[in-house]
């Protein structure tokens, strides 16, 4: 069983508008995953710089950063990255340029872990309906011109809907769920967060982390699911 989570944590800036990494650390503490993709992790503007500070992130946790940036003070790709349990090994990464108006970005990275191999790819789609459609497209595609592996794809998709048309080109290969309301984190109503499975992984358990820190530590409540081969 490999535990796996998403988070996007706005620059780890809080519902009381406090830069707070440590409040976000607590959070991914108690989750325990095996993987995280992480959404808004670097500031926006100026040198795009992490909004959790690597040391932190070591002294707090016992997760390791994918190495996915392209600049030196970040440690992800158009806001996302990926952080990994110790034992884990990186076999590839790849960062993807996504079309639409605003500049967007997937991640895409190859693990080995305890047991298994997979496939991880860290979204943060558009706040635009059409761009979101075509941006899925591309990611679908880019995908099936890659070797073989299980594979699954976890984010902020910016869609309020299980069964969109924006999604549809998920359909033929990946199974989607949504763990449940995580936006807002004052009040979850909206499942913005979501995760998709290739037809070879199959979820075992999945849900909303609401601890009192998730509650307050950004926008969005963390999601997670335990996932197996199928």
């Amino acid at each position: 069983m490999t535990r796996i989570a998403s988070y996007n944590i706005r620059k780890s800036v809080g519902l009381d508008y406090r830069r707070d990494p440590l409040r976000v650390l607590s959070v991914l503490s108690a989750i325990d995953a095996d993987v995280v993709a992480l959404q808004e992790v670097d500031r926006r503007f100026g040198r795009r710089a992490s909004s959790i500070p690597r040391d932190l992130l070591a002294e707090n946790t016992n997760l390791k950063i994918v190495e996915l940036a392209k600049r030196p003070d970040s440690i992800g790709w158009h806001g996302n990255a990926v952080l990994v349990r110790q034992d884990a090994e990186v076999m590839d990464t790849h960062n993807i340029d996504l079309p639409g108006l605003e500049p967007r970005g997937a991640v895409v990275v190859d693990l080995d872990l305890p047991g298994t191999s997979l496939r991880v790819v860290g979204v943060h789609l558009s706040l635009m309906r059409r761009d979101r459609r075509v941006q899925v497209k591309h990611i679908t595609e880019y995908l099936a011109r890659l070797s073989a592996l299980p594979t699954l794809i976890m984010g902020d998709f910016n869609e309020w809907s299980q069964t969109s048309q924006n999604l549809t080109a998920l359909s033929e290969r990946f199974n989607l769920h949504t763990p449940g309301h995580s936006f807002p984190s004052s009040r979850p109503v909206v499942g913005l967060d979501k995760i998709a499975l290739s037809r070879d992984l199959a979820f075992s358990n999945s849900g909303v982390h609401t601890c009192e820190a998730s509650k307050r530590a950004s926008d969005h409540m963390p999601i997670w699911a335990d996932i197996r081969a199928s």
